[in-house]
């Protein structure tokens, strides 16, 4: 049996999944990055392959992808983000054309074909307004913890207008709302709101078209594709539980397997 790990060295988190050669997923695990992503690389492939009774000798292929993925010297190949976002999505929703990423510090829209080949892309600007990042800091400027965001967006009622294009900006809106006494719940909520508007926008840009599939961190809070749903007028596929945030890490999985079945391929041939 082959097994291949898939290795997201993201700015924020890294992830990894070993899948088998039927393409099921073994394990995964995730862990935030730090600023020793070397270390991170090590630890995680370490844990996942322990926690699935496998050694680090029967992984037969490793792909990295995500920021640090030109930092991890046991790899046998790396490809982008796009690349291996393409390659996830498509394998859990066959009729993708269109995707949308969302992460800690990074937004990406992009269009793919039928054989998950990117067509076109866009990235928003460097301002963390457009990213998970903004989110983070603005629940936690209001004295709560990552982990409430989904529960703060469940109770608003009011949608309260956060127009900055700059974090900096934002933020400022932000603390005008508080010293108006505005409900965190609602700003929080106009906090997503303002990251949808931008991720529409990037989607705009690529001449996005359905089946549209949503990805990254942000994700796993309903609410986001909820409204990006309705800013699309469609619907949306959202990988379930944790996945929108493995599907990078998937897709180099399923890609290490593409390149085992080539190289055998070549072997044949020359043999």
């Amino acid at each position: 049996m082959n097994y291949t790990l898939g290795l997201d060295v993201g700015s924020t988190y890294t992830k990894a999944i070993i899948l088998n050669e039927d393409h099921q997923i073994i394990n995964k695990k995730m862990m935030q990055t730090g600023s020793r992503l070397l270390k991170v690389a090590e630890q995680i492939t370490d844990e996942i392959t322990k926690e699935a009774n496998l050694s680090k000798d029967q992984i037969s292929y490793t792909i990295t992808t995500g920021y640090g993925r030109h930092l991890v010297p046991f790899r046998d190949l790396q490809v982008t983000d796009l690349t291996a976002a393409a390659r996830g999505a498509k394998f859990l929703f066959p009729n993708t054309k269109t995707i949308l990423d969302i992460g800690g510090q990074t937004m990406k829209a992009s269009r793919i074909d039928d054989k998950s080949k990117v067509v076109t892309f866009r990235l928003n600007d460097k301002c963390a307004s457009g990213t998970g990042a903004f989110l983070e800091k603005t629940v936690r400027y209001m004295g709560y913890e990552t982990e409430e965001i989904g529960s703060l967006l469940n109770l608003s009622k009011e949608k309260v207008t956060i127009s900055g294009v700059c974090a900096v900006f934002a933020e400022s809106e932000v603390i005008s709302h508080l010293s108006e006494g505005v409900p965190p719940e609602d700003i929080m909520f106009g906090a997503i709101l303002s990251l949808t508007d931008r991720s529409t926008q990037l989607m705009k840009r690529i001449k996005a078209e359905p089946e549209y599939t949503l990805i990254g961190g942000i994700l796993r809070w309903k609410k986001m594709a909820e409204v990006i749903s309705e800013r699309l007028n469609s619907e949306v596929n959202v990988p379930e539980g944790e996945m929108p945030q493995f599907t990078a890490a998937l897709g180099c999985a399923i890609l290490g397997h593409l390149r085992l079945k080539t190289l055998k391929e070549t072997e044949a041939v020359v043999g």
